[in-house]
């Protein structure tokens, strides 16, 4: 599997940087890594990594400025694509067809393919522009995944509940790599008692 790994300069950098890590330690997928400038500008600002460190986490790396890229075009083969996390500006340019750098370009391709494509949105709260380019997205097939926390598996910190979060993005693929004990199986008979 082919995937397009975009990162753009919302905060939650380090939702990008862990799908990177994980997805490297899974057989078979394939990734293609565009950052923009101001996603290096936020992964120094709000992890450890260096913009080289998450680089070398992707097969494949290209500029944000690099419209000739492979991943421009239709005809070079890819599975889908991910945006974590994804800016309102990225998302706003992609609901448009804007394609002005390669993130939104190569969503742009993914979207006349009909490709897969999972936006991990970040803002909050949401304006009726932020909700109506989401809602015009959605009806074009693209998968709006906010970066949820989940509480029924007790996280024990962040790191957690950014890993719960990537392993249920993942599954958008078909990439099952949630570990067993944190898959919701209803209530505990606790619960059920009330």
């Amino acid at each position: 599997m082919k995937l397009i790994i975009g990162i753009s300069g919302a905060t939650g950098a380090i939702f990008g940087v862990r799908l990177l890590e994980i997805l490297r330690d899974v057989e078979d997928v394939e990734t293609h890594l565009v950052m923009s400038n101001w996603a290096k500008a936020t992964i120094i600002e709000e992890t450890n990594y260096s913009v080289a460190e998450v680089q070398s986490l992707a097969d494949y790396q290209y500029s944000p400025k690099d419209l000739g890229a492979a991943i421009s075009s239709g005809s070079f083969h890819i599975d889908g694509m991910i945006v974590a996390p994804c800016s309102m500006k990225s998302l706003a340019s992609i609901s448009i067809g804007l394609a002005d750098n390669l993130i939104t370009r190569a969503a742009d391709v993914m979207l006349k393919e009909s490709k897969k494509i999972v936006l991990m949105t970040r803002e909050t709260p949401l304006n009726q522009i932020h909700l109506e380019n989401m809602l015009k997205l959605s009806q074009m097939g693209v998968t709006i995944f906010p970066p949820m926390p989940a509480f029924y598996n007790h996280p024990k910190g962040l790191a957690d509940m950014i890993d719960h979060i990537i392993y249920r993005l993942i599954a958008q693929f078909g990439i099952d790599q949630l570990p067993q004990e944190k898959v919701w199986t209803g209530f505990s008979n606790k619960a059920q008692h009330i």
